[in-house]
């Protein structure tokens, strides 16, 4: 499997470090970052805002399970802890394997209960796609469609609407 959409997401401490560090420990594989997003909580209202970003990343030799795993060690790193009274409650660093393609472009499909592919809300996240929309605007989400399709659809088009671009914070990498 040779590429990944990764959608990161951070409300606690600091959350431009936070995704800052998420870019660097994935080093090499970074192809491409978008741009930076605050963003109200999802799921569970009684948190502070989110930023947000998406990465392309490829690796001839990763897996999907490859990319969970990377994508589990950047939360660790960033301190993530895990309430399961509270799914979608605030954490330092969030990180979502989104969807995956194999080394031919094909997307990688996956029900397997740790890692669905692609992601099962993300067609429902504007935080989601608006960010993979700046590093891929042709990209499609398997199973519902392009992403412009899918931002001007509602719920999304109305909750794309409470995004706030954040031009004066860049994640750095080194792709």
């Amino acid at each position: 499997m040779t590429r990944a959409v990764l959608s990161i997401g951070s409300n606690l401490g600091d959350r431009l470090g936070h995704l800052r560090a998420a870019v660097t420990g994935l080093g090499d594989a970074v192809v491409m970052v978008s741009g930076v997003y605050e963003t109200p909580p999802w799921g569970d209202a009684d948190q502070p805002a989110y930023l947000n970003a998406a990465v392309m990343v490829a690796d001839p030799a990763a897996t999907p399970g490859d990319w969970l795993a990377r994508a589990h060690a950047a939360e660790q790193a960033a301190g993530r802890v895990r309430d399961p009274a509270r799914r979608f409650g605030p954490r330092t660093l969030d990180v979502d394997v989104v969807a995956v393609w194999d080394d031919a472009g094909r997307p990688v499909l996956s029900d397997d209960p740790g890692l669905t592919l692609p992601h099962p809300r993300a067609h429902q996240r504007a935080f989601v796609l608006r960010p993979w929309f700046d590093i891929d605007p042709g990209g499609r989400l398997v199973g519902h469609g392009g992403l412009t399709d899918l931002l001007q659809a509602e719920p999304v088009a109305r909750d794309a609407l409470d995004l706030n671009p954040r031009p004066d914070l860049a994640l750095e990498s080194d792709a």
